[in-house]
């Protein structure tokens, strides 16, 4: 028995060490003189990997875009590293966290960002200011029941924020800090215009003279109070320190690693509950040996990664206590199907049901097949199909 078990306990090393040894995570190589990726090898998949390559001059951070081919833009993962403070490095390093699909090709883009300076800070900041200005003039109108809009204040606010991230395409917050939008502030001067009585102006509709119409003068006044409020909140945010975005570059339909293919084999032992024509019921125990077919990929679904469509045979014929001769209808060993679910990288649990001949001793070759539930815990290891990049 204790020889036994140390074989027992030799295989689940064998099989678990293979699985700590490969436990380093890759890196793979950028070359952006020649836009070279892995030095032309496929990359890695169904594992996580660091993007490694050399900065250029005057860049503090490294954006990466992974999508799958053909796939919508919207789609694409996006991954960063930046400078850290003043620390002089000459490589950058950008970890790829999600899985890449196995034997697929995928879309990857890389964006450099260095510091912005000052003329473009100030290019930046006075065109986001003038549209604001242009967007807020060219949705009121001044009439003589108050200031009327083309939209509400939500929407209003909606596409006011729009104007500050779409006039920040090509940049990004050195933070690493997005626009949050207009505060509740601009929000209440905007419900404030529901409120002005314009009527409390000197009222001179039709007057020619502009400086003579108070009314079109008190509206021109809550305007240009909006206009500067918005201006400034932007101001806060854009005259931060932004980093520029300095060059893109490109790598289409690169494909993926492709792994090898493996039978995943199950040696185990179950029980049968079992009554039938027996007076009362017994159990069977026996090891079983069969094929596990995962409902999924692990590394994408874990749940159905690692349940599975199992089937395989009893490796011995049962006799009951009365001396009924169980066996297999098919092949003389009962086969079994059922699902499998795996455990700590190593063990299945294994239920379903099992195909069984019985024989009764006092007939003459009378026997009748039976369907009987099972449940078993076996050892799983991968038989690969393939002799390349073995994991």
């Amino acid at each position: 028995m204790k020889t036994k078990s140390t074989k027992y306990l030799l295989l689940i090393y064998l099989y678990v060490l293979p699985i700590l040894s490969f436990g380093q995570i890759k890196s793979i190589y950028y070359n952006v003189v020649s836009n070279e990726l892995n030095n032309s090898n496929p990359i890695p998949s169904e594992e996580p990997f660091f993007v490694k390559g050399r900065l250029p001059q005057g860049i503090e951070m490294v954006k990466v875009s992974v999508n799958r081919a053909g796939k919508n833009e919207n789609r694409a993962v996006f991954y960063e590293w930046k400078r850290a403070f003043d620390f002089e490095v000459s490589e950058y390093e950008v970890f790829v966290s999600n899985p890449l699909r196995n034997n697929e090709r995928y879309d990857m883009e890389f964006f450099f960002y260095g510091r912005a300076d000052e003329q473009q800070m100030e290019k930046v900041i006075g065109a986001n200011h003038r549209n604001l200005e242009a967007y807020i003039r060219a949705n009121m109108e001044v009439k003589s029941s108050g200031i009327k809009t083309n939209h509400s204040d939500p929407v209003l606010l909606s596409q006011m924020n729009q104007i500050i991230n779409d006039g920040l395409q090509d940049y990004r917050h050195f933070l690493g800090r997005d626009f949050q939008g207009f505060s509740e502030i601009v929000r209440q001067k905007l419900d404030q215009k529901n409120r002005l009585k314009l009527r409390r102006a000197r009222f001179n509709v039709l007057g020619r003279n502009r400086e003579d119409n108070a009314k079109a003068a008190y509206a021109e006044q809550y305007i240009q109070e909006l206009i500067q409020l918005v201006q400034n909140e932007s101001s806060q945010y854009l005259e931060k320190s932004l980093l520029a975005l300095v060059d893109i570059r490109s790598i289409s339909n690169y494909p993926t690693e492709k792994k090898p293919n493996a039978l995943p084999l199950n040696f185990g032992y179950a029980t049968i509950p079992i009554k039938r024509t027996l007076p009362s019921t017994e159990y069977l125990h026996g090891p079983y040996v069969g094929l596990s077919l995962p409902l999924g990929n692990r590394t994408f679904t874990k749940f159905l990664g690692n349940a599975s469509f199992s089937t395989g045979i009893f490796l011995t014929n049962f006799e009951s206590s009365q001396g009924d001769r169980i066996s297999g209808e098919l092949i003389g060993l009962p086969i079994y199907a059922g699902l499998g679910y795996k455990m700590f990288q190593v063990f299945r649990l294994n239920v379903g049901a099992v195909m069984l001949n019985f024989e009764e001793s006092n007939s003459t070759g009378n026997s009748s097949t039976y369907i009987q539930p099972f449940a078993g815990i076996s050892l799983e290891f991968n038989l690969w199909l393939g002799l390349k990049d073995r994991r």
